[in-house]
């Protein structure tokens, strides 16, 4: 393999974002190369014994090869896994969709800033109906025997019941019938789907052993390894394990350069100087990173320098999902009659309760999940063996007890009640049920390099209400079922674990926001997309697997829409249609920031912005200015597009989501020699307040080159109600001027976006009326300057 080796697409990481990726690609009949660091694990190869789980880590530098990769910070601990497959490996296969109003906009966080999800519900529920027809979930079937009496999921039942909480059966990426239709049973042998199965060895259906998390052995899971990659590979893909990546540049001919190191496994358990090892190389004319929140953020983070434009968003909005790990022991009957949980009985989950988010009519505070979390036998000989004092006990009656026989002679030769005592009830295993807590804690992390490796800054304090309101209703449960609480051991630290880390290259609407935009694509970069859950710009809140799974499947439905189709509709519709003509037209976007001072108060501008400096009163914009039809912008003299974002106005609560708005470019006013850029904003102020933004940029010809002064500068007024086209009177609440900075004029050159059949077209047509605008405004000084 040499290092012109070109490709159309790479995808790094092998997870529900660079599975489904690859999938989506090859399909397409693009030369697709899938990079994991981890090695393939077929049905059978998941370690057991304790040889083998003591060394399932990964750090190749320490000769570890194995599946799951640790982390610890100062504000948290994350476990990840490294293998053909990624996270779904050991995930404990819920497929739940993200709650639709919990796709929240403009939601302010404590240490400043907000989350803002700039897609929604609809936008992925046709790519969830996608990912649910590959994955093929069931749900537990508690109504068939033998799963009938499932302990750990009857007792859930009967908490929620008692407490009034909404419970269900989720759907689970795990087969408990062969195939659709087939009666649930456990051990029976799936067949291969059409695309067949990359390791080709049997599978069978769920036996029960609540081993999903270290590893499936029987094949049950439907993993990525056994869907989307064997199909990824049937259409092509060229899947390489043990192939991490070090390093990421664009191409100054276009597409990027990925280097990359393989580990050797006969290096597997010996000590080896990874940053010695040779690098590989591949070119690409996509690159799709998706290898995990920490994996892929740490790969842009290390490669900054290599992409100078990035934004500055870069390793912000961080979450753990609102991950809690906590125990149920002892759980008991009404008369203090022991009740059996069998933590290690079915899948690791089987059913989840939900409490709403103040956003969909719920208490104050941010909604959540809470699921039984199972786990493998040997979890309950562990916990056995912690009850040294009762074991010790124990042994010494039994051997008291054999010790007197042999002594009296006893002639009773029949010791299995003695053998059973020596066992004791082993209650404490039987009666004990970890619970799992999921949702909407707080993204405020923030990740970083230092000294070369990842850091993460972040703390659950400012989550503290949502982790109190979840540890309070994991009480409950525990409560209801008659048993012991225990909390996580780590909270004592102010700590907590995760699964499910988020963030790091967030989605946003602009670079000031998000490190992607909506389709996935960094922004900067075209052909560079974050397909995994570094996209995430808050917490998915249920498990996130198939929201990221979801997300990929858009992203990669939109990067492979023919040049000038938009699919903003859904799967396949074309873009905008003219209504006149029927035509498909081509649009243009960009973003414009803009930041000043206003003062409540004043009704004339450039004394507001006086006296808001004085004050310190400020306030400024992030507006994505959108033409559907740049044939239609063109030619109306009013030059009107659409205006969306919002605008940040501390005096009158902060952010502010722009309802409705209108921007016009270069509208005549007053002479050939003049010209004025409007912009009207309709928003909802305190006490919702109905308020409009009224701007105006002045653009005309003064003494001196005043053309960037008049084009960067915008009176603004704030009047109470809203004021529709047309009109610019009502009452004025403050007023001030706002400027366009250089360095946000560099961004937002950035930012300009086409959909439709013209895309270079559209950039000109604009760019000629933008400067054709400007010549008749102050070109007779430019003529004038050059005959003198």
């Amino acid at each position: 393999m040499g290092q012109d080796e070109h490709v159309d697409v790479v995808v790094v990481g092998s997870g529900f974002g660079g599975a489904v990726a690859a999938y989506r690609f090859a399909r397409a009949d693009r030369r697709v190369v899938v990079l994991e660091r981890g090695r393939a694990y077929p049905p059978g190869s998941f370690p057991r014994a304790p040889a083998g789980l003591g060394r399932n880590l990964w750090d190749p530098s320490e000769g570890l090869h194995g599946l799951f990769d640790v982390w610890s910070f100062r504000g948290l601990d994350a476990v990840v896994s490294s293998g053909l497959g990624g996270g779904s490996l050991i995930y404990a296969n819920v497929l739940l969709r993200k709650d639709e109003k919990w796709f929240v906009q403009e939601s302010p966080l404590p240490r400043g800033g907000y989350e803002h999800w700039p897609i929604s519900r609809a936008d992925l529920d046709p790519h969830y109906d996608e990912v649910e027809r590959m994955l093929a979930p069931q749900r537990y079937p508690l109504a068939v025997a033998p799963y009938h009496d499932t302990p750990k999921t009857v007792a859930m039942r009967d908490a929620a019941a008692r407490l009034g909480l909404d419970w269900d059966l989720p759907p689970l990426a795990v087969l408990f019938a062969p195939r659709p239709g087939d009666p649930p049973v456990p051990g029976a042998p799936i067949p291969d789907p059409p695309y067949g199965n990359l390791h080709g060895l049997p599978r069978r259906t769920c036996t029960l052993v609540g081993e999903c998390d270290i590893g499936c052995n029987q094949g049950a899971k439907n993993s990525l390894d056994h869907t989307y990659l064997s199909a990824a590979r049937h259409h092509g893909a060229d899947l390489r394990t043990r192939c991490e990546v070090r390093e990421l540049a664009p191409r100054p001919e276009g597409g990027y350069r990925v280097s990359y190191v393989v580990h050797d496994p006969a290096r597997q358990g010996r000590r080896t100087a990874t940053r010695r090892l040779p690098l590989r190389t591949l070119t690409c004319d996509r690159l799709v990173l998706a290898a995990g929140t920490l994996g892929t953020t740490w790969l842009l983070l290390r490669n900054r320098a290599a992409f100078p434009g990035l934004s500055r968003a870069l390793g912000t909005r961080f979450s753990g999902n609102g991950d809690l790990l906590s125990f149920v022991t002892r759980a008991h009957h009404v008369g203090d009659g022991h009740r059996s949980l069998e933590g290690s009985n079915g899948p690791v989950i089987t059913s989840r309760i939900r409490v709403p988010d103040q956003l969909d009519g719920g208490p104050p505070g941010r909604g959540y999940y809470v699921e039984d979390a199972g786990y493998p036998v040997f979890a309950d000989w562990l916990a056995e063996s912690s009850q040294l004092s009762g074991q010790v006990r124990r042994a010494v009656v039994f051997a008291l007890h054999r010790l007197g026989a042999f002594v009296l002679g006893s002639a009773r030769t029949n010791v299995s009640a003695r053998l059973a005592a020596l066992m004791g009830l082993s209650e404490l295993s039987d009666g004990s049920l970890p619970l799992l807590g999921m949702g909407r804690d707080v993204p405020d992390g923030v990740m970083r390099l230092r000294r070369g490796h990842l850091d993460v800054d972040w703390t659950t304090a400012t989550s503290t209400g949502y982790f109190t309101a979840l540890r309070a209703t994991m009480r409950d449960i525990a409560d209801a079922l008659r048993g012991d609480f225990h909390d996580n051991p780590l909270s004592l630290l102010r700590k907590t674990v995760t699964v499910h880390p988020l963030g790091g290259a967030p989605m946003g609407r602009h670079p000031g926001e998000g490190v992607v935009d909506a389709d996935g694509q960094v922004f900067g970069y075209p052909g560079l997309y974050v397909a995994d859950g570094a996209a995430m710009p808050g917490a998915v809140g249920a498990n996130p697997s198939l929201t990221i799974a979801a997300w990929a499947d858009r992203l990669a439905e939109r990067a492979l829409a023919p040049a000038g189709r938009s699919v903003a509709a859904g799967p396949g519709a074309p873009g905008p249609v003219t209504p006149l003509t029927g035509r498909v037209a081509t649009s243009l976007s960009f973003t414009e920031e803009m930041r000043g001072h206003v003062a409540r108060g004043v009704a004339d501008p450039v004394r507001g912005e006086q006296v808001g400096r004085a004050r310190d009163e400020s306030l400024g914009f992030h507006l994505t200015i959108t033409a559907d039809d740049i044939d239609w912008f063109v030619a109306d003299p009013g030059h009107e597009a659409r205006a969306t974002g919002w605008v940040d106005a501390p005096a009158l609560g902060g952010r502010l989501p722009v309802l409705q708005g209108w921007f016009n470019l270069f509208v005549s006013d007053g002479g050939p020699g003049r010209r004025s850029m409007c912009y009207r904003l309709h928003l909802r102020g305190p006490d919702d307040m109905p308020l409009t933004l009224l701007g105006r940029k002045d653009v005309h010809d003064d003494a001196g080159f005043d053309v960037w002064r008049d084009t960067s500068t915008l009176a603004t007024r704030l009047v109470r109600g809203h004021v529709g086209p047309g009109r610019d009177d009502g009452d004025v609440l403050a007023a001030g001027r706002l400027a366009l900075h250089l360095p946000d004029f560099l961004r937002q050159l950035t930012t300009f976006r086409t959909e439709g059949p013209e895309p270079a077209a559209a950039l000109a047509r604009f760019g000629r009326l933008f400067l054709g605008e400007l010549w008749e405004v102050y070109g007779d000084r430019v003529t004038v300057g050059r005959t003198a």
